[in-house]
């Protein structure tokens, strides 16, 4: 199981009561929300393995090189190219790696990279089955039938996740189920500052990438006036080249990201009892905590 970590701990702290704090004051929403999210999943999927995969470069400059507009509206100063983050969640971030090492979660994140690049690198080196946790839609393009590879999908909450595999993929969308990447390119993502194809909506985009294959195959189209094309999206696509030509190697999660040693081995015991009690204590992490151990206990024979 790969842990989109800050969808999560974003869904926790949006989601669970700032109310809850810490004995001095200090809110834990996002890492008591978080821990009972990992303790919820591992209840119900029983994953051998589990990883906690990080943003060690939210906005990483391979992406920014080639579209300037990746992300730059959620940029807090463009000059450090810092997130904008809630004051009362930056500060539990700290808190929440802290744990993860305590109880012994493999957590990884690489310089350079997001998130998505450590969980694309670990799902298709991986023999399968796997399941990826996240609300994010970018990492439709990872489902693979074939490997295992799913997604549990955390929209309407982790509780209620949906399983995304190809079928899925091809149901809501309307394409072949390992085409997303190409078809979120087309149709844009204003949360992740892609513009899109103007004109071009879900149901356009899934219709030219079930036609044409892929953004190189649609482009090639453009070029070739005996394709099945109007001449008014001809000229929108014509228009949208050179978008087209780099939004590719912007929405396509990477798979090879150089990763650190790690062992993804669920712990059955915490790393680091005595740290653990320590934070347990400091931060009023009992109740999340034990039902944490509690789910990493193996399950009855």
């Amino acid at each position: 199981m790969l842990l989109d970590t800050a969808s999560l701990y974003f869904r926790a702290f949006f989601g669970v009561p700032e109310s809850i704090k810490a004995p001095d004051g200090t809110p834990v929403n996002a890492v008591r929300g978080l821990l009972d999210f990992i303790a919820r999943l591992t209840t119900d999927r029983r994953p051998a393995r589990l990883v906690a995969c990080l943003d060690a470069d939210w906005r990483p400059a391979f992406r920014v090189a080639l579209l300037p507009s990746y992300k730059a509206h959620r940029l807090a100063n463009a000059a450090r190219n810092i997130e904008e983050v809630p004051a009362a969640l930056e500060a539990q971030i700290p808190v929440i790696l802290e744990v993860l090492t305590a109880l012994g979660i493999a957590h990884i994140g690489v310089p350079g990279f997001e998130a998505d690049d450590v969980i694309g690198t670990l799902a298709t080196g991986d023999p399968g089955p796997v399941d990826v946790v996240t609300g994010d839609r970018d990492l439709f393009q990872l489902v693979d039938d074939a490997r295992g590879v799913r997604i549990l999908y955390t929209a309407r909450g982790v509780g209620r996740h949906e399983v995304v595999d190809e079928t899925v993929v091809a149901a809501k969308y309307g394409i072949p189920g390992r085409s997303y990447a190409d078809f979120a390119t087309l149709r844009g993502d204003p949360s992740d500052g892609l513009p899109g194809v103007a004109g071009v909506g879900d149901k356009t985009a899934g219709t030219l990438i079930t036609r044409f294959g892929s953004i190189d195959g649609l482009l090639a189209a453009v070029d070739d006036p005996a394709a099945d094309l109007s001449p008014t999206l001809r000229r929108k696509l014509a228009d949208a080249r050179e978008y087209l030509l780099v939004a590719p190697d912007v929405v396509e999660v990477r798979h090879d990201v150089p990763l650190p040693d790690y062992d993804d081995t669920l712990p059955s015991a915490p790393a680091d009892p005595e740290a653990l009690v320590e934070l347990a204590n400091r931060w009023g992490l009992d109740s999340s905590l034990n039902r944490v151990l509690n789910a990493f206990s193996p399950a009855p024979a």
